[in-house]
């Protein structure tokens, strides 16, 4: 091939040395965030289909709808590093597929939503010589975990001589607990596995730029036990407080009159007997920040009174009214996001909202907690949420809510669902507003 570069240039050092030992069976990659192990698996998948002739290459993903915008990218980003023109490749959307039209060797891009559907895809006439799962915690958090990795092995493995390799890719989580640890502890007793784990120190600084490197060292600054999770992929465990970061530099003065905000975001929390919690942030453009603005709070069984849905509903119009006055601005946008399971409310605020000739965006909020919890986190950490000492609620709950310590001992981190409320409003509020406020984290702290 004309245009050749030297596979010593285009992956780091830690892996040179397996980028041709077809002994091993088992490659676990694992590593801190820009540890550059998916473009190492670009590199060795597309190279797998240019370099032999007989064999074929399997990417997997848990699900479908993850595997256009990442590991179908990384290895058409592969094809590039390796500086092969394209047109020697079938590169189909539909099913994706990437054929090197000189072998004809294919590779094949699948979700395995169950742990049967990766039988179909067995290449009988060039038969699967690697499978890559890529994001692997994911088989384990959704999936069947171990039992779905033996069977994906078993499905593909038939049929080669000794050649047969899968690799695997994640960043290892928090909790040393979790399945996935155990597997990998279980995995360092076989004799047909090597695992190799980098992170950003391990890469050439200029492949990663002056803007990757910041991020990373002012993430070190503020939160060194972060960092070492997000950045050197250590299992550093699970703290029981959700936001043990949380403390007084996050609790600004009640914001005055003078400040307005173009855009008001709300978070609700709805319960029957439970408390009822909204909790407003308005949008600072200037000072990058979430600024927490004022909450409403009501427990039925605190205060021996329940209320009906068109009773919240009142009360929501007259809140919103009361942040207009008193944080509005001409043509100021309100945005509630939600309690999704609380659709006879969202119905309640819809009408009452058009009673009072108010506009509010009424939304379900996405109930994500995993990645709703680390986005709050986030923007704690980097100082872009500011709670007002008027969500006095709020404040209360931020140091109690906790994991339950038996589903960390578990693997299994769960919120205790006591006092919860406001903690939950204030999750919705910023799952709402996140595409807005992501942009303020350093480079590369957004998850999407």
């Amino acid at each position: 091939m004309k245009n050749q570069v030297r596979i010593s240039e285009i992956i780091i050092p830690k892996y040179r040395k397996i980028f041709n030992d077809r002994s091993v069976k088992h490659i676990i990659l694992t590593s801190g965030r820009a540890g550059t192990k998916s473009s190492f698996a670009g590199i060795r998948g597309i190279y797998q289909l240019v370099s032999d002739a007989t064999g074929s290459v399997v990417v997997l993903r848990k699900r479908h709808n993850k595997l256009r915008k990442t590991v179908y990218k990384e290895m058409l980003r592969g094809i590039s590093r390796l500086k092969i023109p394209k047109n020697r490749f079938i590169i189909g959307k539909s099913p994706m597929e990437i054929t090197y039209k000189k072998y004809g060797t294919t590779m094949y891009f699948a979700g395995s939503d169950g742990i049967d559907d990766t039988k179909g895809i067995i290449d009988e006439d060039k038969p699967i010589k690697l499978v890559i799962l890529d994001e692997l915690t994911e088989f384990f958090d959704d999936g069947e975990g171990e039992d779905e990795l033996l069977n994906i092995e078993a499905t593909f493995a038939r049929g080669n001589k000794g050649d047969f390799q899968m690799i695997y890719l994640f960043n290892p989580p928090k909790n040393p607990n979790s399945d996935i640890m155990k597997w990998l502890d279980k995995m360092h007793r076989r004799p047909d596995f090597i695992h190799i784990h980098t992170d950003y120190r391990d890469v050439p600084r200029d492949w990663l730029g002056p803007d990757l490197i910041q991020s990373a060292e002012a993430l070190l600054a503020v939160d060194e036990r972060l960092y070492n999770w997000v950045w050197l992929g250590q299992s550093i465990g699970v703290d029981e407080v959700i936001y043990y970061m949380f403390c007084q530099r996050h609790m600004g003065e009640a914001v005055q009159n003078v400040d307005r905000f173009p855009i008001i975001v709300i978070g609700g929390d709805y319960g029957q007997q439970n408390a009822t919690a909204f909790e407003a942030a308005g949008l600072d453009m200037a000072a990058r920040k979430l600024r927490g603005l004022n909450e409403y709070y009501h427990s039925g069984r605190e205060s021996g009174k329940q209320r009906a849905p068109s009773e919240y509903a009142g009360d929501f119009v007259e809140f919103v009214k009361a942040l207009g006055r008193g944080y509005g601005m001409p043509g100021t946008h309100f945005y509630l996001y939600l309690d999704p399971s609380a659709q006879g409310l969202a119905e309640e605020i819809k009408r009452a909202c058009r009673a009072a000739g108010i506009s509010v965006q009424v939304r379900d909020a996405e109930n994500d907690v995993k990645l709703g919890i680390s986005r709050v986190q986030k923007a704690l950490t980097f100082d872009i949420l500011e709670v007002s000492r008027k969500q006095d609620n709020l404040i209360r709950e931020m140091g109690v809510y906790a994991y339950d310590p038996k589903s960390i001992e578990r693997g299994k981190e769960e919120p205790i669902k006591i006092d919860d409320h406001c903690a939950d409003a204030l999750r919705y509020l910023v799952m709402g507003a996140w595409k807005k406020i992501k942009h303020w984290l350093p480079v590369q702290e957004d998850d999407g």
